[in-house]
């Protein structure tokens, strides 16, 4: 030693916490915590925490305990547990291997609906997310398949008639597409609430692509061209009213087009009372 070497005496700074356990008390810190606040009532604990398995025991473990020791109350009884973001041959994206697929860059070409129902559909339980570009492109397409039978029901006067009830139809294809479109709700519901997201996004994806699309709104041209004005009123009515039940179904993993065509298809008919955000399920 020459001399040239000083001693320094660090400490630890004793009113600073450990990022780990300082981001444990997010549940109930971000309302107010230690005062009982309205907040803090009306939101803890929450119902779910959707997190990446690599932090169970650095995160979620210390929310657990955090929760019990200072709320005497668990922060939530459900975790979702996601899988990794990867490249389409299965690699960790990383700037080194130059396979970073930026989600914005994604969002300026596809759209935002088109990611987030890509990534959607592909949240298996259990399972990495292995992106590419060629799914996006495809759900890209879906959003416009969903347009073009927006403006195809625009075209044909297919309005929302107040009062309108699937349950009297007459014509079979309108009847068979009212319990088509009630299970098509009960798949996704279900899913949803089981957290099974890549399910609902399939049984929606299906019903409005294969079942509305391809099937419903081909065999009603016949109607809508006919001369039979009692058919077509009444199909003209069960389109609209199929419609709008695909759109709230579609709006969770597609919100901005499915708000913009709620927007649009409120326009005529009868009047909307609120955002399709806020509307029932």
């Amino acid at each position: 030693d020459d001399g040239s070497w000083k001693t320094v005496w660090l400490a630890r700074d004793p009113d600073v916490l450990d990022t780990w356990f300082s981001s444990a008390l997010w549940p109930f810190s971000t309302l107010g915590w230690p005062d009982q606040t309205k907040e803090l009532e009306r939101f803890y604990p929450t119902s779910c925490l959707v997190t990446g398995f690599d932090i169970i025991f650095f995160w979620v473990a210390r929310m657990m305990m955090s929760g019990v020791h200072f709320m005497k109350e668990v922060p939530f009884r459900d975790v979702y547990i996601h899988g990794l973001v990867l490249d389409e041959k299965g690699q960790k994206m990383s700037k080194t291997k130059g396979n970073v697929m930026d989600p914005l860059e994604l969002i300026d070409v596809y759209g935002a609906d088109a990611l987030r129902f890509t990534l959607a559909a592909m949240t298996a339980q259990g399972r990495n997310v292995r992106l590419s570009k060629q799914r996006v492109e495809g759900y890209r397409n879906f959003a416009t398949k969903l347009w073009n039978a927006a403006r195809f029901a625009e075209m044909n006067e297919c309005r929302r008639t107040a009062g309108f009830d699937p349950k009297t139809t007459k014509a079979t294809v309108n009847r068979w597409i009212a319990g088509e479109t009630e299970r098509a709700a009960k798949a996704v519901t279900t899913a949803i609430e089981a957290y099974k997201f890549n399910e609902a996004a399939g049984a929606i994806y299906e019903f409005i692509w294969g079942t509305l699309c391809d099937w419903y709104l081909e065999l009603t041209k016949p109607i809508l061209a006919g001369s039979d004005d009692a058919a077509k009123a009444e199909t003209r009515a069960m389109t609209a009213w199929v419609l709008d039940r695909a759109l709230a179904l579609l709006h969770p993993f597609m919100p901005f087009i499915t708000e913009e065509l709620w927007a649009k298809t409120g326009e005529t008919g009868a009047a909307r009372t609120s955002l399709l955000a806020l509307a029932e399920w």
